[in-house]
């Protein structure tokens, strides 16, 4: 077996795969003193962590612009939350209090993007005037690629109110409403307004996607227009071909105002005719759907459009005529389907459903992993599927193999690395090539030596960050996403309670040490997640203290979840918890993580986990719990909780201490919205899985007690992980939504001449 190598030593040898490939170290160290003493104007007696990571970042981005600049040449060459007591407590993240080293802004292409106003039909067209108008400057960010020169990239965009902006009312003297109106108007970016059922309505989440459509469209027109690099005078004049030089991907509903809105700029800006501006729109706009849950897709009050957006309230109206018209040609008589399939809701509040114009405005239609995309069709959007079967698609979810292999996890990346060379990092499916190694008596123990050293660091932290200290040969059990009731958070939570009983009933029995560690955060205004957070830390208070149960068991939230949080996680885990009803996660991208680092999955048929069973063997997963079709089952024969409560004593336990307050002395009825809901209005039938998950449970027990055999699964599940590359999936987006090819070709650097 190789020599141990310290954290040092691997982060060297990263740096020699080109992670970093920053070149001469001498000329690195130059250009960062140069940074820290004359763009930061420090010296190293005074410099701050501060000043050295943004004397760092100055040097990288150096190294990156002309690459950055010689892409955008190519391109146009080319022509194609804090924990407090329990609870989740908000907290404002002012991330650019400190300015940002990666970003550049670029004044010279702000744009004005129009709200209010009215419609104007005249001879010369439809005018939207009197509107109120917003600036929006761009931020770009260089996105860089992997050993290949190109830096493509990201523009963000800040919503800046005009130097005029209610100048009479300054020079009428008022001037605070004035500075109150300009606040409000940059207010548009100042922070995400959350989306769910707390806000629903509001209408600054409209102005804000409105916003960043509006801004990007005229920006992507503009380039379309230009025939070179930075070129601003317009020279294409024609659309015919803007869907061969553009693609536009609505990542859910929340761009859906690209179709009306570009359909306002082509019509009423361009004066293309309406028939040929309907058909340029959807050959460039596709769709990609993420959630089958109804009250997750969007649908805004008409009224709130007739205000806000006047113009493409009228243009959703005449296309979504149109639509209807088509639906009524070929289904003549059929009330209901029209009804089903409009754009437009009726009711008490009339509605726009933001999913069913995007699926009208596009021509392809995926979900993100194979049973969504299969659940799009045959249920969600059966309707269009029916009308038009050629334009859905699946796409199943990737994750990029750098971030979350090679720089999470580098002491992994390095023994698969000397077993089959460095090809995985750019062709995930070459992971293949451990199969070979599963009985391989060394690589077992180095694979599970690197699990090991991945724990010890991060019980290392748990101490210091939650003051819990772990027991770091116990089973890393966890379970890191978003706060949801369809990700069943509960069912683990009552596992974590069966557990404990069993532990209290019989100390001195021999139990699988566990470490149960969930994390996520809870939408702010998500009542019944916030709940479950503070029933998870009450469950931990409860556990974490209780003198029999020691070290076999611990209950830990992992609070204020994130990227770097789950690049520490990840790694340390030995169960991967991908738990939601069958027939709710999309796919889920979390599950693909955890199974290249090396942890094995208990979940359900579900999401993308149905695809890795496949890949894997289902015998080399943790599966239980019912299927799509038992859960269809369930619902036509009448879901009761109360059944699984009477008939399951563990259960009745667990809900009876929660109910009790056995979890929350000081507060007994703490928890009865919990209790509620699970006994009288759970959609996702958590008592239906307990048994099954219990019973699932004490395999995944039987199977950490043979380190040898738990160890050969973890191969074959990095093995066979290789189909959930993000280099794969935009492949496939590429090839089959975008129409372009892939190129491996890289750029020649800015040093050598273009070819």
């Amino acid at each position: 077996m190789a020599a141990p190598l310290s954290d040092g030593e691997r982060r060297k040898q990263i740096s020699v795969r080109g992670i970093a490939g920053l070149g001469d170290v001498a000329e690195v160290r130059k250009s960062f003193n140069r940074h820290l003493h004359f763009t930061l104007v420090k010296d190293r007696n005074v410099a701050t962590p501060r000043d050295y990571y943004f004397a760092l970042a100055h040097t990288v981005r150096d190294h990156l612009v002309g690459r950055w600049i010689r892409t955008q040449q190519h391109y146009y060459e080319r022509d194609p939350k804090k924990i407090v007591d329990g609870w989740q407590v908000e907290e404002a993240d002012d991330w650019l209090r400190y300015g940002n080293p990666w970003e550049k802004a670029r004044p010279e292409y702000m744009l004005p993007v129009h709200f209010y106003g009215r419609v104007e039909h005249t001879p010369e067209g439809v005018k939207w005037i009197d509107t109120q108008v917003v600036l929006a400057m761009p931020y770009d960010t260089p996105v860089p690629g992997y050993k290949n020169n190109t830096v493509n990239t990201m523009r963000l965009w800040s919503a800046k109110a005009p130097n005029d902006f209610n100048l009479q009312e300054f020079n009428m003297g008022d001037y605070i409403e004035a500075v109150l109106d300009r606040n409000l108007a940059e207010n548009i970016s100042r922070v995400l307004y959350p989306n769910d059922n707390f806000f629903e309505g509001k209408e600054l989440r409209l102005k804000q996607e409105y916003f960043v459509v509006a801004a990007t469209l005229q920006d992507i027109i503009r380039r379309f227009k230009s025939s070179k690099f930075g070129c601003r005078d317009p020279v294409r004049t024609c659309f015919e071909t803007f869907p061969d030089k553009v693609a536009i991907q609505l990542n859910d509903t929340h761009p859906a105002l690209s179709i009306p809105e570009l359909m306002r700029i082509l019509v009423d800006v361009e004066k293309v005719d309406w028939d040929k501006a309907w058909e340029i729109t959807r050959r460039t706009c596709a769709y990609t759907n993420h959630t089958v849950l109804p009250e997750a897709l969007e649908r805004w009050p008409v009224s709130m459009f007739e205000k806000l957006l006047p113009r493409h309230l009228e243009i959703i109206y005449a296309l979504n005529q149109m639509h209807l018209d088509h639906v009524a040609a070929l289904y003549p008589g059929d009330i209901d389907r029209l009804r089903r399939m409009s754009v437009i809701e009726e009711g008490d509040c009339k509605r726009i459903n933001m999913a069913h114009l995007c699926v009208i405005g596009s021509h392809a239609v995926n979900g993100v992993a194979r049973i969504h995309s299969d659940i799009v069709k045959n249920s969600v959007f059966k309707d269009f599927y029916e009308l038009e079967p050629e334009k859905f698609q699946n796409k199943t979810n990737g994750i990029t193999p750098r971030r979350w292999l090679l720089l999470c996890n580098p002491g992994l990346a390095d023994i698969i690395a000397e077993k089959i060379g460095e090809g995985f990092i750019t062709d995930l499916s070459q992971l293949k090539k451990l199969l070979e190694f599963i009985d391989n008596e060394t690589f077992i123990r180095d694979v599970a030596k690197v699990k090991q050293e991945n724990k010890l660091k991060f019980a290392a932290y748990l101490e210091e960050q939650y003051k819990v200290k772990i027991n770091p040969m116990s089973m890393f059990d966890v379970q890191v996403k978003r706060i949801h009731e369809y990700k069943r958070q509960l069912l683990n939570c009552l596992h974590a309670i069966t557990l404990y009983n069993r532990i209290r009933c019989n100390p001195s029995k021999s139990f699988v040490p566990r470490t149960i560690m969930i994390g996520g955060k809870a939408a702010p205004g998500y009542h019944m997640a916030k709940m479950i957070i503070k029933l998870i830390t009450s469950i931990g208070e409860v556990i974490n203290n209780d003198p029999y149960v020691g070290d076999k068991l611990k209950v830990i939230f992992l609070e204020n979840y994130r990227v770097s949080l789950a690049e520490k996680v990840i790694p340390a885990a030995d169960l991967s918890q991908q738990i939601s009803t069958a027939g709710t996660e999309a796919s889920g991208t979390g599950n693909m993580k955890f199974m290249v680092n090396g942890a094995l999955t208990i979940g359900t048929m579900d999401g993308a986990n149905v695809e890795m069973a496949e890949e894997a063997g289902e015998e080399n997963l943790f599966i239980f719990g019912m299927r799509v079709e038992d859960v269809e089952a369930l619902d036509r024969k009448g879901y009761s909780a109360r059944e699984y409560y009477e008939s399951l004593p563990e259960l009745r336990q667990a809900i009876d201490q929660i109910s009790s307050g056995f979890f929350s002395p000081r507060d007994p009825g703490c928890f009865k919205d919990v209790v509620n809901m699970l006994m009288h209005h759970d959609r996702f039938k958590v008592f239906a899985d307990y048994e099954a998950y219990i019973k699932c449970q004490g395999q995944v027990d039987q199977l950490f007690m043979d380190p040898r055999e738990w160890t050969r699964k973890v191969i074959r599940n990095i093995a066979c992980s290789g189909k959930f590359s993000s280099d794969r999936t935009i492949t496939e987006y590429a090839r089959e939504i975008w129409g372009v090819e892939p190129s491996a070709t890289a750029i020649p650097p800015p040093n050598l001449p273009r070819n």
